[in-house]
């Protein structure tokens, strides 16, 4: 009997599924849209006479507040429900776009980026809606497939902003047609069928009280949020935050935050902070470390990719486009791969975070010491694979430790982390340049080493807390 009760607490509705797919189709455009405009940008800020200081200046104004906004914002999709949020980000990135569009000077082509800065964070909420969603066994494969849509959409994209720009008004035609898209992804977002994933309050205490009934191993979980969420989480536990003890009447999740948004501000402002404290004080450092080591690492590999293969091999820039091209693709199509090798390790992600962290440092310093164009189309096949795969490590071992009932927080911390990587690599590949054309990948070679080594100490302790072996317990 309990056996019967588990397997329908554990049950997906129906709309789950429609809102995955649905999900897939907003990354897809979202990235679509977007890089239109990313390869024109630069262009476009010389055009209204900026010097290239000036330039430099403007073009860092969107990592500087994203570096500061993505944990805010993700926190704040933890207190007021993905809904709200996301139509939040959508509907001001498609206002930061347009005014992008109308933008003929310098001081407009600031305040344009300014929106888009702060809140140009819906693939984020996107990824924490669909850890909401699944359970754990199935998140790496969501992921993976969520990464993929995203990455052939920021592939096409910039073929069809270079058509768009080959006539006259190109940039201004490309950025409404961004914002246009984030208003078709805000109106899908507002027709998903939310409600058929809400969780009335006596279903949930139903479901409570069956899931007391359950004794196996593969019922361990509870329901929160309208998702499988593992009760082993100690770090970001939901009865820690103020807004979670306010809404303890209401553990239905979902159907909380479809009320939350009416909070006064000063309570989600409370919540907020609560939640970034929680991950702050939280003994995560390690995964935040090795996230950053990772990501300066893989864009010291990118940074002078150009140049490299210019001094290195005579090659062309259009021969050179080519390759990033390719190993963009493979990119996008190794999200694909990332559920099969999952499974294949049974689900043991800290050992496929490990040997793909080992894998992606030998194979930048296979690039650093190719002798022919031939091995670094090599290196660039296995590189985009083991970057993709590890990504999706990284992301769901931090949701496992942390627990998604802050998957918001958690994922908005790390896309911070990652926007520091952005910050300190152009810095360190242009030292490192100043030696030798391979001088940058030389260097992500130490730091990937740095982050094996970190690995390598620190997996042994986390199995030891019993953060990863969940399957187990």
């Amino acid at each position: 009997m309990n056996n019967q009760k588990c397997s329908t607490l554990f049950q997906k509705p129906r709309g789950r599924r429609s809102i995955i797919q649905c999900i897939y189709v907003v990354g897809f455009m979202d990235l679509f849209g977007v890089s239109m405009i990313i390869p024109l940008l630069s262009h476009h800020v010389k055009a209204l006479g900026a010097s290239p200081t000036v330039a430099g200046i403007v073009g860092s104004t969107y990592g500087i507040l994203q570096l500061f906004s993505s944990t805010i914002v993700g926190s704040w999709s933890d207190v007021v429900g993905r809904r709200y949020s996301l139509l939040t980000c959508l509907l001001l990135s498609a206002l930061g776009y347009g005014l992008l569009g109308m933008s003929s000077s310098i001081a407009l082509f600031v305040l344009a980026r300014i929106p888009v800065g702060l809140f140009k964070h819906s693939l984020s909420i996107c990824r924490a809606l669909l850890s909401d969603l699944v359970s754990e066994s199935e998140r790496p494969l969501v992921m993976g497939h969520f990464n993929a849509a995203s990455s052939v959409g920021f592939i096409l994209g910039p073929v069809v902003g270079g058509y768009l720009t080959e006539h006259e008004g190109g940039f201004y035609t490309s950025s409404f047609t961004c914002a246009a898209i984030f208003i078709i992804n805000a109106g899908l977002v507002w027709m998903l069928p939310w409600s058929e994933t809400l969780i009335h309050r006596n279903e949930t205490n139903a479901s409570n009280d069956a899931s007391k009934g359950c004794h196996d191993n593969n019922c361990s979980n509870s329901v929160l949020n309208g998702s499988h969420t593992n009760s082993h989480h100690p770090v970001l536990a939901a009865e820690n935050d103020p807004g979670s003890r306010a809404a303890g009447r209401h553990r239905g999740g979902l159907r909380w935050k479809e009320f939350s948004l009416l909070q006064p501000a000063w309570r989600q402002l409370s919540s907020v902070g609560s939640k970034i404290h929680m991950v702050a004080s939280s003994d995560m450092w390690d995964l935040f470390l090795v996230r950053l080591l990772m990501a300066i690492a893989i864009m010291l590999y990118y940074s002078n990719f150009s140049l490299a293969m210019e001094e290195r091999f005579s090659l062309k820039p259009k021969v050179t486009g080519y390759l990033i091209s390719y190993s963009s693709t493979l990119g996008a199509l190794a999200g694909f791969l990332v559920g099969p090798v999952t499974q294949l390790y049974g689900n043991n992600m800290p050992a496929l975070l490990l040997h793909s962290t080992v894998l992606t440092c030998s194979l930048i310093l296979l690039y650093a010491a190719a002798p022919s164009v031939w091995q670094v189309l090599l290196t660039s096949t296995f590189f985009a694979i083991s970057t993709t795969i590890g990504r999706t490590c990284i992301t769901d071992l931090e949701l496992q430790r942390g627990g998604v009932q802050a998957s918001g927080t958690l994922i908005g911390a790390g896309q911070s982390v990652t926007a520091v990587g952005r910050v300190l690599a152009p810095l360190l590949s242009g030292l490192a340049q100043e030696f030798s054309p391979c001088g940058p990948p030389s260097l992500g070679v130490i730091l990937a080493l740095a982050a094996v080594g970190l690995l390598l100490i620190r997996i042994p302790k986390w199995d030891g807390r019993g953060m990863t072996k969940t399957a187990k317990l």
